[in-house]
């Protein structure tokens, strides 16, 4: 299990969580909500937990033009700032983006080198897009099995070896879960979801996934500490 540790005090329930328990992971960044707060500590914290073995991506960042809880030429620096010391740490990101696909596809091409993972995927073709031409991966959520989804193309166009599943907890519990708190277990309910729709059984599509997963976060994932 991958968890998302999007600010410092998040990061550090995360960190604590994957010490008693060897089969979780984590995500460290900072979310684009909180791109206000970015300074050079922040920049020096990232750096030094990129190094922790317990640590397989950064992220979640990017942009979000939904909410602007910081403005948005903040937004822009940080999630660039965040994706140069990917780069430098060779690892790779989780990407927010809401209502602001243009130009997360702008910035992601101007660092082709960082791999990344479209999060809780519900963007348009354009960004779709960009991310499987720079090779990204795309994870679809429970929102999936929700009645108003409406991009099961997005989900056929993504090549098999570059879907992920997850949960986005403890929102977006999946139908038949709709209304409770999401929870890890939930995740197969997605797995089903987009087994369906590629046409696949649901065993078939968890080993694709599962696969996948361990290819894009690497060694680290999953690894006895």
């Amino acid at each position: 299990m991958v968890v998302i540790g999007e600010s410092e005090a998040s990061a550090e329930v995360a960190l604590s969580l994957a010490e008693r328990q060897a089969r979780v992971s984590v995500v460290v960044g900072v979310h684009p909500h909180d791109a206000k707060e970015w300074d050079a500590g922040q920049e020096a914290r990232l750096r030094r937990l990129a190094r922790d073995p317990r640590v397989v991506a950064l992220g979640e960042m990017g942009l979000d033009y939904h909410y602007d809880h910081s403005p948005r030429d903040v937004q822009h620096e940080v999630f660039e700032r965040q994706l140069v010391v990917a780069a430098e740490v060779g690892l790779p990101v989780v990407i927010h983006a809401r209502e602001a696909d243009d130009d997360v596809a702008m910035i992601l091409r101007r660092h082709p080198e960082v791999r990344a993972v479209l999060h809780s995927f519900s963007s348009g073709p354009a960004l779709l897009e960009a991310g499987l031409e720079l090779g990204h991966y795309v994870s679809f959520s429970g929102m999936i099995t929700f009645r108003n989804w409406a991009l099961d193309d997005a989900v056929r166009a993504v090549p098999l070896d570059r879907l992920l599943v997850e949960t986005d907890s403890p929102y977006l519990a999946p139908v038949p879960m709709r209304g409770k708190r999401n929870e890890p277990a939930f995740v197969r309910f997605v797995a089903e979801r987009l087994a369906v729709v590629r046409g696949l059984e649901p065993e078939a599509m968890i080993a694709a996934t599962g696969a996948n997963a361990l290819r894009l976060f690497g060694p680290r994932l999953g690894a006895a500490r």
